[in-house]
């Protein structure tokens, strides 16, 4: 038995074997039952009712003698069938009652005979597929092979974007420790209720030990039952208990998380329960449950929060004050470091909405694109060449406009036509001797091809950016291990252009309506951290968007040029916005600084972070702004970076 039903109602049984015919397609899916009465109809009804099958579409003809009509209006009346779809297939008689209806609402959809092929397993289809798209989200992709799966995948995308989004952009903030802490036990328990085989689910008696004071630790421990306390040495050597942890707590998490030893030491005081989480067992929970990620982060954080505020050392140093003021005047130095990193963490967790935004611009323009992409005629114009510039579109690296127009300057030497060589040079086919050959016997249709696969090229751009701001979200969470520190990403060499073009990319659909100009030399590769800059070229350009007039204008300028004797290059961000005032120009670059309105969400890497990026290459960042003129962010960065350690006001 299926989950939902189909039912036809014809009096007519040749009429109603074609039906059944016709909609043979949907079995796999949905039940089917054929009548030929308003009475077997009921009896229909019912008998779905008592297996509590959904009836999700129902379909009747109506004639002089037969009122299918009233029999679908009415089923607006019934709770388990005022949800269902309705199609009514008319004679032509009264069709002004009819038309009435289906313009109040009350009917779906109505046909009239003498009925096109297959006109009634088109119209079921979409009014299927639009019923499985509001009442059964959660398996919309198993209906793809016999409903609409252009709007099934489109909606499953969408769907899933939004569940990613709210997942990393709601506010924990309004959970209380007790809720969130709730919320990730529940997940965590109903996924090793289903799956344990590493025995996660563990119960210690009193006097376990978990963790051991500077000791490797592997494990994480988070407490569904019990009570465990942490112990820290002092000068001579005498264990100490420091803090309690209970119910909804996290133990070695800070070890756990940045591979250090442990800090402290940790034991049970009484039967415990516990899920115990080693790094292989914690990466496949949390990709299990795209909800379950930003919850664990925001109790981690909340749980690193609580440690920076409470801090271990400060109470292990203020149970010594009463022995020495001296002591006591290091401690409070060392709460003032602590309460310093405090402000790092929370910019980092703020910092994970910047490729978010990004991710879903992407998506945003990507689904803009897919759809005619995917239409038959679509592929059959573009021929075998699409899945192979679909694919360059996801590899290929960003030319500069220098050599864009070289290039362009060659092939039009060949092709005789400006515009076909601007899209081979593109679409890296210049090299290609049969797309130069077809461009001189009939450039108009090479022109409209290579048009087509350009919209394929587009959108593997476009996936290549998105993948580029997914790796950016890995690596911002993997940057927690140190709280601000960036040297979890390996320096390597890099074209400064390709960050800057795909940065761009990820904008596209923004900047459609404005106008950008690249005016780049020729640069060699620059020793950096890539994702880290890519970060400061995502909030320079999307701050320059965020001023922009009606048409808006972007200059980004490339050189190379030395500073205080040191060769570099430099990069510039020149937009024709509002403008800084000078009241404020001096504060942009403060930790959680913003011009922007409350509601409007930015990307939230904030410009204090972008200045501390470019201090750590050894660089430095420069503004000049004239208010409703300009703004220019002048960016640069030493060749080979040098990693710099400054202190930020």
């Amino acid at each position: 038995m299926n989950q939902f039903s189909v039912l036809c109602l014809d009096s007519n049984p040749i009429s109603n074997e074609q039906l059944r015919r016709e909609l043979s397609p949907f079995a796999s899916k949905f039940d089917l039952h054929c009548l030929e009465s308003i009475a077997e109809a009921n009896a229909a009804l019912e008998f779905c009712t008592e297996r509590h099958q959904t009836i999700a579409l129902v379909i009747a003809s109506h004639h002089e003698t037969f009122n299918g009509a009233d029999f679908l209006i009415h089923l607006d009346k019934h709770r388990h069938t005022q949800d269902a779809r309705k199609i009514l297939i008319s004679c032509g008689q009264d069709i002004q009652a009819i038309l009435s209806a289906v313009n109040d609402g009350r009917l779906d959809h109505c046909l009239t005979k003498p009925l096109q092929d297959n006109l009634v397993r088109k119209t079921a289809e979409k009014e299927l597929t639009t019923f499985i798209i509001e009442h059964d989200q959660d398996n919309l992709l198993s209906y793809s092979h016999i409903l609409d799966q252009h709007r099934l995948l489109r909606t499953h995308i969408d769907l899933k974007m939004r569940h990613y989004r709210e997942g990393f952009i709601t506010d924990h903030h309004s959970l209380s420790d007790q809720q969130l802490a709730k919320q990730v036990s529940s997940a965590l328990l109903t996924f090793f209720d289903q799956e344990d085989d590493t025995h996660a689910k563990r119960v210690y008696s009193a006097d376990h030990l978990l963790t051991q004071e500077g000791e490797e630790n592997q494990f994480l421990w988070f407490i569904t039952k019990g009570v465990v306390a942490l112990y820290k040495k002092d000068e001579e050597g005498r264990q100490r208990e420091v803090v309690r942890h209970t119910q909804g707590n996290i133990v070695g998490g800070m070890s756990f998380v940045t591979g250090e030893p442990s800090f402290s030491t940790a034991i049970t005081l009484t039967d415990t329960e516990v899920i115990k989480l080693d790094r292989a067992v914690f990466a496949k929970v949390m990709h299990s449950n795209t909800t379950l990620l930003p919850l664990f982060t925001n109790l981690l954080l909340r749980h690193f929060n609580r440690r920076l505020q409470r801090s271990i050392t400060t109470k292990l140093e203020l149970q010594k004050t009463i022995e020495s003021l001296e002591d006591a005047h290091q401690q409070l130095i060392e709460r003032e470091k602590m309460a310093m990193l405090g402000q790092l963490v929370a910019g980092v967790a703020h910092e994970l909405n910047n490729p978010i935004a990004a991710i879903l611009r992407g998506t945003e323009t990507l689904t803009n694109k897919i759809q005619p992409l995917l239409d038959v005629r679509s592929l059959q114009h573009a021929g075998e060449s699409a899945e192979h510039m679909l694919q360059r579109g996801l590899t290929q690296r960003p030319r500069s406009t220098a050599n864009e127009r070289e290039l362009t300057r060659e092939a039009e030497k060949v092709t005789h036509n400006r515009r076909i060589a601007k899209k081979l040079v593109k679409l890296g086919l210049t090299k290609e001797q049969h797309w130069q050959a077809r461009s001189v016997e009939s450039p108009e249709a090479t022109l409209a091809q290579l048009e087509r696969l350009e919209e394929y090229f587009l959108t593997g751009s476009t996936l290549r950016s998105i993948n580029v701001c997914a790796g950016r979200i890995a690596d911002m969470v993997k940057s927690l291990k140190g709280y601000s520190r960036s040297d979890d990403e390996k320096r390597r060499e890099v074209d400064i252009h390709e960050g800057i073009e795909d940065t761009l990319v990820i904008f596209e659909n923004k900047l459609k309506f404005h106008r950008v100009e690249r005016h780049y030399s020729s640069l060699p590769r620059i020793l950096c951290l890539p994702i880290a800059l890519q970060q400061v070229w995502t909030n320079l350009i999307s701050n320059a968007i965020d001023a922009f007039p009606e048409k808006g204008q972007l200059k980004i300028h490339t050189e190379q040029c030395d500073h205080e004797g040191l060769p570099g290059v430099r990069v510039s961000f020149r937009d024709n916005g509002c403008g800084i005032p000078d009241a404020i120009k001096e504060k942009i670059f403060s930790l959680n600084f913003t011009t922007k309105k409350e509601g409007n969400f930015g990307l939230g890497i904030g410009l204090s972070i972008c200045q501390q990026i470019i201090h750590q290459h050894g660089g430095n960042i420069e503004v000049e702004s004239q208010p409703d003129t300009f703004t220019d962010i002048s960016v640069w960065l030493p060749l080979s970076a040098t990693p710099t350690i400054r202190s930020y006001e």
